[in-house]
């Protein structure tokens, strides 16, 4: 299908089409071998609420928007490179059915279909799409994927202390890198992670002192290895300069392992609603 669509007039009036519908706001989509294989209206799960979203499934990538007015306008493109792409399919709950998760280094996030039938047949294309295009580059499928970010509607407490009650006052924040919403006491750290952004992001206290530890232990490995080259080196004299290490007086939390959120690696003791 791909192949005979490929290049040919249909194709790229369709893509030219959905161009005209994103505007100005949205970047050029057309390339040489590009093609538009379908497009449907999904519900995203957004912090706030569930959310129309407008998706297009090209041979390469993934775009969806959000909805202006139907099969005319549309804004806030986001377009994913589909070698980024894992799919996890997820439980119904009573608020969504039809679910699945579409996972990437950058960002993570839950969908649903309007029917079990049209989520296969989603699941179906995406994975074809995925896996055509990772045996063509010889890439292996990516193995880190950013957490997506529990509803705000999930919890009324900070997942992290569990004593925190949000309010219009007290505002609800998300880690950046376990996803859960937690308070202002429990989120004061930023933490580099250039997979996600150039810029530091915030994160709960659990996950900086994972993360101080992470950076403390690929630090020592590093360290392991140049030594022997330095003694090697005759007269190398190392840096004099002193380390620090930052203290951090907050008590680890531990979580019960009872609830799986999402049917992923992430989880917590239960749900308040």
């Amino acid at each position: 299908m791909v192949d005979h669509l490929a290049n040919t007039e249909i194709n790229s009036q369709r893509i030219a089409a959905v161009e005209n519908c994103f505007g100005a706001s949205g970047q050029p989509l057309a390339l040489p071998g590009r093609v538009l294989l379908g497009e449907g209206i999904l519900t995203k799960e957004c912090r706030k609420k569930p959310k129309p979203r407008i998706f297009f499934l090209f041979n390469d990538i993934l775009v969806y928007g959000s909805i202006i007015l139907n099969k005319r306008k549309y804004n806030s493109q986001h377009i994913i490179p589909l070698e980024d792409v894992t799919l996890e399919t997820l439980p119904d709950t009573l608020q969504m059915k039809n679910r699945w998760m579409i996972k990437t280094s950058k960002k993570s996030f839950v969908v649903s279909a309007a029917s079990l039938t049209e989520r296969k047949e989603w699941i179906s294309h995406l994975e074809e799409c995925i896996k055509h295009l990772l045996t063509k580059t010889g890439r292996q499928p990516c193995r880190e994927h950013a957490a997506p970010w529990i509803p705000d509607k999930a919890t009324d407490i900070c997942m992290r202390c569990t004593h925190t009650k949000f309010s219009t006052l007290t505002r609800r924040h998300h880690c950046r890198k376990c996803g859960f919403v937690v308070c202002a006491d429990c989120s004061r750290h930023r933490f580099l992670m250039p997979r996600l952004s150039p810029k530091p992001l915030r994160v709960c206290n659990l996950c900086y002192r994972q993360l101080l530890a992470e950076e403390k232990k690929e630090a020592e490995a590093d360290r392991r290895q140049v030594e022997p080259i330095c003694s090697a080196v005759q007269g190398y004299e190392p840096s004099s300069g002193d380390d620090s290490d930052k203290s951090d007086d907050d008590k680890a939390e531990h979580w019960p392992a009872d609830t799986e959120f999402y049917t992923s690696e992430v989880s917590w003791s239960s749900f308040h609603s």
